[in-house]
């Protein structure tokens, strides 16, 4: 069966939504299904793997105290209730997973720590210290600080990025929303769905929205974009209920399993492709296009008919078709302001008119992955 290899997996990220942790909108955190989750965590550290857990909550958690029944829409009432609820959110799993001698540890993360790669490797090498010391990582993002330009939105994208990040061999969402189903839940028709072999076949526009509870960010869309960042990265990633949790890391017939990919990619290209923010967009020619997604070749100013944005080189941006389609993303190796002199331009023909540093590729094969 494919789902047999999940008992066996070694390293696990494991994502709780805010709905799982709280119940209705303004309700307390609920000390149960804290214990619920830690329970599925020891059960799996028990049988030798390590676990990162992923949670979401903190915004949650704050409302009560601060006597706010609803979750606030303005960011500034958000990041205060954050501030209330981590604390607390942190203290509960605390407490819980000392019933088994385990130690957790609170790593709060922004954007910048995922998109900028120095960042990011800094997060990779105290995540991985951490998981070599035996201590279980409680992620969250770091609600308290974030602005509206710079959040993540939601902690599905963040869990599937920390997959990434730590090498993971499986992602488990938990939500309240038990499994994807090939329609609106609601609807008596509707059917789970037990495995997608290609996230590419499924079909979003029957996908509802943010959570039951009223207390989340995320929905099934940003659970269908998590398995396609964790899928093409060969990490696959099993989704169900709190309550199927152990049961589906047992590897049973329970929530919707998302089958990976068989190849993978190294963790510069994962990163420069789910994770790095594009600053701008180069347009290319038909002859580019096919030259890149067929030969794997570098991007030369040649086949470039067009430049958007402003960035710096080093920058990551698109690559986009004349339809405006993106094949690809790449570290550019040019300044915005010094491309448009070069397109459509043979590298021996810059290096005459412009100098020797001309002749070299716009975006190196290297640096460029495609989409």
């Amino acid at each position: 069966m494919i789902r047999a290899h999940i008992a066996s997996a070694k390293r696990i990220v494991i994502k709780i939504g805010s709905s799982s942790l709280t119940g209705s909108a303004g309700s307390s955190l609920d000390p149960r299904a804290v214990d619920q989750l830690v329970d599925v965590v020891i059960a799996a550290r028990a049988r030798g793997a390590e676990v990162v857990v992923v949670s979401s909550g903190a915004i949650a958690a704050g409302l009560a105290p601060l006597g706010i029944k609803a979750r606030p829409k303005d960011l500034a009432t958000q990041q205060a209730a954050a501030s209330v609820g981590q604390g607390i959110l942190m203290h509960r799993y605390t407490e819980s997973f000392s019933r088994g001698n385990i130690t957790a540890s609170q790593v709060l993360l922004t954007t910048q720590d995922i998109i900028s790669r120095s960042h990011y490797q800094n997060a990779q090498r105290t995540l991985q210290k951490l998981i070599s010391l035996g201590v279980v990582p409680i992620i969250n993002e770091n609600d308290s600080v974030g602005t509206q330009e710079i959040r993540f939105g939601d902690n599905d994208r963040l869990a599937a990025l920390v997959s990434l990040l730590i090498g993971a061999d499986l992602l488990h969402l938990i939500s309240d929303i038990d499994a994807l189903y090939d329609d609106v839940p609601t609807k008596a028709s509707a059917k789970r769905v037990s495995q997608v072999q290609s996230v590419s076949d499924i079909d979003e526009r029957s996908l509802g929205g943010a959570g039951s509870a009223g207390v989340g960010s995320g929905g099934m869309l940003t659970k269908v974009e998590a398995a396609r960042i964790t899928t093409s990265a060969g990490i696959p990633m099993i989704l169900s209920s709190l309550e199927q949790s152990g049961s589906a890391l047992a590897g049973a017939d329970v929530g919707t399993y998302f089958v990976a990919k068989e190849s993978k990619t190294n963790s510069r290209m994962l990163w420069l492709a789910h994770a790095s923010t594009p600053h701008g967009r180069l347009i290319l020619d038909d002859g580019a296009v096919t030259a890149l997604t067929q030969r794997g070749v570098s991007l030369l100013p040649a086949g470039v008919t067009a430049v958007e944005g402003e960035f710096s080189a080093g920058d990551a941006v698109e690559l986009a078709s004349a339809d405006g389609r993106v094949i690809a993303r790449g570290l550019v190796a040019f300044d915005s302001s010094e491309i448009p002199q070069m397109l459509g331009r043979s590298t021996k023909e810059l290096a005459q008119s412009l100098g020797a540093e001309y002749e070299r590729e716009l975006v190196h094969r290297d640096d460029l992955v495609l989409l």
